[in-house]
């Protein structure tokens, strides 16, 4: 019978339950190799009772549930050397991790350890063709702010990317599947050294998820008006973003940024307020549904690729876009 190639996908909980980039992966994996030709099969660390059987409905053969209360929090140390001697017993020819904070964070130290290679925040992956690295995997991904798109190849053992967030389609959840979960035992629950005694959550809703994002850049002057876009946002039920600028200023939080450095996000509606529009922006929103612009300068990039565009201080637009989504709102009642 001939050998079939083994990818191991690392999914992560997140508040409760699968991380939705898992479901991605799972689809991308099964696109890879002919049908029959490949295993996917799936490791999460955690504890509690999250719905792990979906992971199998969606294609995955086999899930292995690492279940303790010492993964209650996740800690990359503990997750790093569990996930790698699991790695070293099963040996996966490919392993791939969402790129979310923790797969990125997890994804380098995993590869280190395993001494292979990475490739970070890849938007497309294939197995080779051409003669020399036929039947690897290629992973691509872009650079120089998406100019170009960089294919590598990983001459070591296992293969590794991190994968971006909503670049690739979920697989379709097919509950005749059969479910196969196996829960295991965790190599170690301790790491010498150092231990976890307290952790502080920001609660904050994922902005890749969201449909409606009100976003700022650098025509916002200080962070109180930040209100602004958010009033708006909340009307909209949709959540704030900013460009890079307005992070490295101290206005918000990395986890609002939008951009090449930060989130892609794939909104039905993405209403730009202050921001030029900057390759490294364009290349974290440019697939959304429908863009508006608001923006002093007529010839601001911004205005290229957007649905509808407003020339104004968006200190005047944003209010009478508010009271015109009141007013709407009014007599949808």
């Amino acid at each position: 019978m001939e050998q079939r190639h083994k990818i191991l996908i690392l999914a992560e909980l997140c508040e409760g339950g699968v991380h939705k980039v898992a479901y991605e992966l799972i689809g991308k994996a099964l696109e890879l190799y002919p049908s029959g030709k490949s295993v996917v099969e799936c490791l999460i660390l955690g504890n509690g009772e999250p719905d792990v059987a979906e992971l199998c409905r969606r294609g995955a053969e086999t899930v292995y549930y690492m279940k303790d209360p010492a993964f209650e929090e996740p800690e990359e140390q503990l997750y790093k050397e569990n996930i790698c001697a699991f790695i070293r017993e099963h040996e996966p020819e490919i392993v791939l991790i969402g790129a979310t904070s923790l797969g990125r964070s997890l994804g380098p130290r995993i590869a280190a350890a395993l001494r292979t290679g990475l490739t970070a925040d890849c938007t497309q992956l294939q197995i080779s063709t051409e003669e020399k690295t036929a039947g690897k995997l290629e992973q691509i991904r872009p650079a120089f702010s998406d100019n170009i798109l960089a294919h590598i190849v990983t001459g070591t053992m296992p293969q590794m990317a991190t994968v971006r967030y909503k670049e690739f389609p979920e697989a379709v959840s097919d509950k005749s599947r059969e479910v196969n979960i196996k829960v295991i035992k965790p190599y170690r629950t301790e790491v010498s050294g150092c231990r976890i005694t307290r952790v502080y959550r920001e609660l904050q809703e994922n902005i890749q998820d969201a449909q409606v994002i009100v976003a700022g850049g650098r025509g916002i002057r200080k962070k109180e008006d930040l209100a602004l876009l958010k009033e708006l946002a909340d009307l909209l039920g949709g959540q704030v973003g900013v460009s890079r600028a307005l992070v490295d200023a101290g206005l918000a939080g990395s986890s609002m940024q939008v951009g090449y450095s930060g989130n892609r996000v794939k909104p039905a509606l993405y209403i730009a307020c202050g921001i030029s529009g900057a390759p490294q922006h364009l290349a974290g929103m440019k697939e959304s549904d429908v863009v508006i612009a608001v923006n002093t300068d007529p010839s601001a990039p911004i205005f290229s690729i957007c649905d509808y565009g407003y020339v104004g201080d968006l200190y005047q637009i944003l209010p009478q876009m508010i009271e015109d989504v009141k007013a709407w709102k009014g007599e949808e009642k």
